[in-house]
């Protein structure tokens, strides 16, 4: 089921969720894997519209889905949050979208907590270089080029090679994980 829209329009958020408890009945498994990122060399190049533009596709958009969504999920549901390495260790050219990522962990935290007594369990992954759409949409092409090569593993990752990591997070047997940031970062330290 695909719907099309702005995910940082709270009444988007609503309406997907809506629609989606309407197909299937329930929600078990949310991942929340949007993102916005531009990068400025300067904190004055950063416009207002820009900074609220991050904020809502990566963090507001976050709590809108959560915030419709748990309603409709029993115990053993799971909530999978999408941060970055950048929560940790920001690019400061990045700096709206690291903020952000570093929101993300803490939102995940509290509301793991939160939803603790409900049996919903909230995690996160944190990847480390990537290579999405968003890659060549935020650097220039001598960036690009170059994308991954400062890790130990000198690539950025794939993204099928993250899906077991969101796969062992939404499974059953990880009863007992909650509250995690998970680090996939080709071999980039997280702590």
């Amino acid at each position: 089921m695909l719907l099309a829209g702005d995910l940082g329009d709270p009444a988007h958020c609503r309406d997907v969720v809506a629609q989606t408890v309407a197909k299937y009945g329930r929600i078990d498994i949310l991942v929340n894997n949007a993102a916005h990122q531009m990068k400025f060399d300067e904190i004055g190049e950063i416009s207002d519209e820009e900074w609220r533009r991050t904020f809502a596709v990566n963090i507001d958009a976050m709590f809108y889905l959560a915030k419709a969504a748990i309603p409709h999920m029993a115990p053993g549901a799971a909530i999978i949050n999408t941060a970055s390495i950048n929560a940790d260790k920001p690019n400061p050219t990045l700096l709206a979208y690291a903020t952000t990522k570093g929101a993300i962990q803490n939102f995940t935290a509290g509301l793991a907590q939160l939803l603790a007594e409900k049996g919903v369990r909230v995690n996160a992954v944190a990847p480390g270089p990537v290579w999405t759409p968003l890659i060549p949409a935020s650097f220039p092409p001598e960036e690009v080029a170059r994308f991954g090569e400062k890790y130990p593993l000198k690539r950025p990752a794939q993204p099928v090679e993250l899906a077991s990591t969101y796969v062992m997070l939404a499974e059953p047997m990880s009863s007992y994980v909650s509250g995690a940031t998970i680090a996939v970062t080709g071999c980039m330290p997280m702590i």
